[in-house]
């Protein structure tokens, strides 16, 4: 086990660097004996494991199948290692979570410090994706638990924790729009649009209000990031269209506002904490996760005050 462990180490830096000399700089030990470890396996397998180019190495077809099963056997162990702790009975580990751009700022920030100082043993991993990547990483075993739009069709996640988010226009505080509470989606025929293009969540949700009521928005740009339509907004280039969640920070410090779509067709979209229905998360995630269940209906009262 150390032996082989040693060599996975060193060969998988090695596939995904492309280079001997670049594994052996990131994990701190000679080129020498990466290069005896790598030369010994392909020996006992009687194949290559790497194509030796000129411009450095690149995996044979036995070195992908060997890097395949080499990072499931990783995540194995990591499991394996959860598990321990869990018998252990230690507040300890690490937690992978998802989350889409939406709530890269404000409410889940200050949700995972908070958890972070009541578990001072457990480390948190945060990735940031879009609304589809993040139910990929949590079915596929990447992350412990993620936070999404609209989960319910997926019979591979199971919803730990919902709240209900809605649709409205972006405008700077002083546009007309932001004079009211709520509006049809008929105010913004006239108005220079900054509209979301996937993978964005809302885009489907725009595309039933065009057809339902005959409007054809004048897009004067698209994104498929948040933060830069809500940049374009600030910058007057025209009126976004998002979710309360994705301006709540801007809302609250006064430089944007939010006006919400009343039309009768459009229902609220379902924010979700979802975990894999095939996975028990380790003690640690289960900890982790049980905070974010605790605390996740403020996630929907914060995005109700913008």
């Amino acid at each position: 086990m150390p032996a082989f462990s040693r060599f996975l180490r060193y060969f998988m830096a090695v596939g995904r660097l492309g280079s001997i000399r670049k594994a052996a700089d990131e994990l701190n030990v000679s080129a020498s004996a990466i290069d005896r470890q790598i030369l010994n396996v392909e020996a006992e397998l009687g194949l290559p494991l790497f194509e030796r180019l000129p411009t450095g190495l690149r995996l044979t077809a036995a070195g992908e199948m060997m890097m395949a099963s080499g990072a499931q056997w990783q995540q194995g162990m990591a499991g394996l290692r959860g598990r321990i702790e869990d018998l252990r009975g230690l507040k300890r580990g690490h937690v992978d979570i998802a989350v889409i751009d939406a709530l890269a700022t404000g409410q889940v920030p200050m949700m995972i410090a908070a958890i972070q100082q009541r578990y001072p043993g457990i480390t948190i991993g945060v990735k940031v994706l879009g609304n589809d990547a993040v139910r990929r990483a949590v079915i596929g075993g990447e992350v412990d638990c993620g936070i999404l739009f609209e989960p319910q069709s997926y019979r591979e996640l199971s919803v730990r924790a919902f709240t209900e988010v809605v649709l409205g226009f972006v405008t700077p505080p002083r546009h007309p729009i932001s004079r009211r509470d709520e509006a049809r989606f008929s105010v913004c025929a006239d108005e220079p649009m900054i509209i979301p293009a996937e993978p964005l969540a809302v885009t489907q949700q725009i595309s039933v209000l065009e057809g339902a009521t005959g409007i054809t928005l004048n897009r004067k740009g698209t994104a498929d990031n948040i933060r830069m339509i809500t940049s374009l907004v600030l910058l007057g280039a025209g009126v976004g269209v998002l979710t309360s969640l994705d301006v709540q920070t801007e809302v609250q410090q006064g430089t944007l506002a939010f006006t919400r779509i009343s039309d009768s067709l459009l229902r609220p979209m379902t924010l979700a904490l979802c975990t894999a229905s095939a996975r028990t998360p380790s003690y640690a995630a289960a900890m982790v996760i049980g905070e974010f269940e605790n605390g996740f209906a403020a996630l929907g009262h914060a995005a109700s005050r913008t």
